[in-house]
């Protein structure tokens, strides 16, 4: 077949120049270009690997921030409350003691007035006798017309007073 004949004829001289250019392209590409993209890959890789060892280590570092920084709270909450239980113990002593100073001071006002009372109650007794004396005097007087000394009727009056 003459075609197939042809082909080689036309198409040789065109077949060794397309296997030179892509020859060329293939070793302009590897050789030149190639190195160059693999750096900046390699570069990138590096990059991307310490940026995030960085963040690792930030990230162990906030760690050991939160955990101090839970543990700081944790003594200064503990400190509050044993300074707010002794303000609470101080405030209840104080407390206790001005109590104990109070109750004293009213049971020696109660003191003076239950001697008071106990004076007043003293003198009226005393008072209702001899009106009891001067009253049983005059009634046995008046009832009977018999004379009675005051001295008798006070006599007779105390003991009515304490026996009945």
């Amino acid at each position: 077949m003459p075609q197939i004949s042809q082909i080689l004829e036309t198409y040789a001289s065109q077949f060794f120049w397309l296997l030179i250019v892509f020859g060329l392209i293939y070793f302009t590409v590897g050789r030149v270009m190639l190195p160059k993209v693999e750096a900046t890959m390699d570069a990138r890789n590096r990059k991307i690997a310490d940026d995030l060892a960085a963040a690792e280590h930030a990230r162990s570092e906030a760690n050991n921030l939160g955990d101090s920084g839970a543990a700081n709270l944790t003594a200064a909450r503990n400190e509050a409350q044993a300074k707010s239980s002794a303000a609470k113990a101080k405030a209840a002593k104080d407390a206790d003691a001005r109590l104990a100073k109070a109750d004293a001071e009213v049971s020696i006002k109660v003191a003076a007035a239950e001697a008071a009372l106990s004076k007043a109650t003293a003198k009226a007794l005393a008072g209702i006798e001899a009106v009891a004396a001067d009253a049983a005097a005059d009634i046995v007087a008046k009832v009977s017309g018999a004379k009675v000394t005051p001295a008798q009727a006070a006599t007779a009056v105390k003991a009515v007073m304490l026996h009945g």
